[in-house]
């Protein structure tokens, strides 16, 4: 599959069948992401894959609040948090008002996505957790940011792809 014909099919899962997900394919994932770019190389994220026993624990932290009941039958899980920024990174980040980390996170997080769907799986990123919960179960200093979760796993096959509602690409693209 194409670069393109991913980005016009990924979309994200909220079925997930109970199929676990193999380690190979989590440890493939993960090293290809590893490769993403970053602000001066600085590279300032760390990951947790959660499967196995952990799940059905690990999947309470997301649903606080009524959220995310979908995550109970998510086969695996990888947390994103945010780990320091090398000097460079940094200096060049307080000069020119911008934060690279978080920009570096979402692109990590992209390649994530895109390297589960090469193995045949399904993605969901989630943004509503409860932080402190998931650094306690994972072990993780209160002082480090839990930016992102990503939900992974075989989709309930659906019986169509969802309409990508996008807005038009006059509306966002200027061309000089």
């Amino acid at each position: 599959m194409t670069f393109s014909e991913m980005a016009r099919t990924r979309q994200s899962c909220r079925r997930f069948d109970s199929r676990p997900v193999e380690q190979e394919k989590l440890e493939r994932i993960v090293n290809s992401a590893r490769l993403a770019p970053s602000a001066c190389n600085s590279q300032p994220w760390r990951m947790t894959v959660i499967h196995r026993e952990h799940m059905p624990d690990f999947a309470k932290c997301l649903q606080n609040m009524g959220m995310n009941k979908f995550t109970s039958n998510c086969p695996a899980f990888i947390v994103i948090n945010e780990e320091a920024m090398n000097r460079t990174a940094k200096i060049g980040g307080r000069l020119l008002k911008q934060h690279y980390a978080s920009y570096d996170i979402g692109i990590l997080t992209a390649h994530l996505c895109f390297a589960a769907m090469e193995e045949g799986l399904s993605s969901c990123i989630v943004g509503w957790f409860d932080e402190k919960a998931i650094q306690k179960m994972i072990g993780l200093d209160p002082a480090k940011k839990v930016c992102l979760v990503l939900c992974l796993g075989y989709a309930v096959p659906e019986d169509t792809l969802r309409p990508k509602v996008r807005k038009d690409l006059s509306e966002i693209v200027k061309f000089l």
